[in-house]
């Protein structure tokens, strides 16, 4: 997609072309993009009081002056969608998605648009425009093939912002995509990887806010539209939460995520969505319909430069895990793990060993994320 003559360069979400960018503000924040995608910047920050700061392979950078109320306003208020303009002041928190155009391609941004202090603030997540390779990624092509060998179920990705969950979700639905007859519903907040058309499989993605008020309706009217799998962005919520689950157990494959540090932290974040009194009917329904929980942290790399190290934690649903989960013993849970390698299960402080003993992490860092640092050798 091409801006139109005389505009900023900027487009949002995937159909709409933008206003013109304010002058003054908007070429600055436009040339700072440019310079992002070229730094292979992961994230752009806006924020009063520091310079336009970048995140290039988990490290801070810093460009240009220090910003102040003003010029960061007017910066943030140049790439703002029409339908979100005016609204900032009531709804303190917007996400949308914009591109501008690159050395002829388009580079595409996640942005996320919020008050702190009174100030206006935005973090602008830079999306590769193609799907990166499960070797890129650094997971396993096999895991991920079992991940959507499941004809019904529940399959998290968790982990904290900026794992790269959203990434590996993208990798499961190409996955599912190349390999066709597959009916896909996706489900996001904002749409960030757009799927190729392929033929045997229909995919539609919808945008939350854009094309649904919420993922609860988004996957509420999905099984209504024949789907296969739904990929629901993320549950935050108890009805969405509900709503996965009852539908992961009437025969569909749900693909979703948490925040959470760990797998097992995946299972009582979920169960703690409900009121106490309904948590023991929420567990016998999530040991029935669980298939799998991968755990993701991305970590700096040996050699201090480069693109960050995938690190995994693999819990599969067998009968222990099932047990655990049932009548809520989530440390026997961790125990399953530990023992249950012959499921391909693994735990965060093996995956850390393998990364350390293969030289693309250093001790220091094993040691920093492992949940026993004394096992590091």
């Amino acid at each position: 997609m091409r801006p139109p003559p005389g505009s900023s360069g900027i487009i949002y979400g995937m159909h709409q072309a933008a206003d013109p960018v304010k002058r003054g503000s908007g070429p600055a924040l436009e040339s700072m993009l440019h310079l992002a995608a070229e730094r292979e910047a992961s994230d752009v920050h806006l924020v009063p009081g520091y310079p336009v700061t970048f995140r290039v392979h988990g490290r801070l950078e810093q460009h240009g002056a220090v910003l102040d109320h003003f010029a960061t306003k007017a910066m943030i208020e140049s790439i703002l969608p029409e339908r979100l303009k005016g609204r900032l002041d009531s709804a303190r928190n917007f996400d949308f998605s914009l591109s501008v155009d690159h050395q002829g391609r388009p580079c595409r941004f996640r942005a996320n648009v919020y008050v702190a202090q009174e100030n206006w603030c935005a973090c602008l997540r830079r999306v590769p425009n193609d799907i990166p390779s499960f070797d890129w990624m650094g997971f396993p092509e096999a895991l991920a093939s079992r991940l959507i060998a499941h004809t019904n179920g529940l399959v998290i990705i968790t982990g904290i912002t900026g794992s790269g969950k959203s990434t590996t979700l993208a990798g499961l639905v190409n996955l599912l995509n190349e390999r066709g007859e597959c009916r896909i519903i996706t489900v996001e907040e904002p749409i960030e990887y757009v799927h190729k058309k392929t033929a045997g499989t229909v995919i539609t993605q919808r945008e939350v806010g854009r094309d649904v008020d919420s993922f609860y309706d988004g996957l509420k009217y999905g099984l209504r539209q024949d789907p296969d799998v739904i990929l629901v962005g993320e549950i935050r919520d108890r009805e969405t939460a509900q709503m996965a689950l009852s539908a992961a157990e009437t025969g569909h494959l749900i693909l979703t995520t948490l925040h959470t540090r760990d797998a097992k932290g995946a299972i009582t974040r979920l169960v703690d969505l409900f009121p106490h009194e309904a948590q023991d009917d929420v567990r016998a329904q999530l040991a029935l319909s669980l298939r799998s929980v991968v755990s993701q942290h991305l970590l700096l790399p040996a050699k201090g430069e480069g693109k960050r190290v995938l690190a995994l934690e693999i819990l599969h649903a067998n009968q222990p895990v099932r047990v655990g989960i049932k009548f809520g013993k989530i440390e026997s849970i961790e125990s399953a793990i530990q023992t249950g390698r012959r499921d391909g299960m693994m735990t965060l402080d093996d995956d850390l060993q393998r990364l350390l003993t293969a030289g693309q992490i250093t001790p220091e860092t094993a040691r920093k994320f492992a949940k026993d640092p004394d096992g590091i050798s």
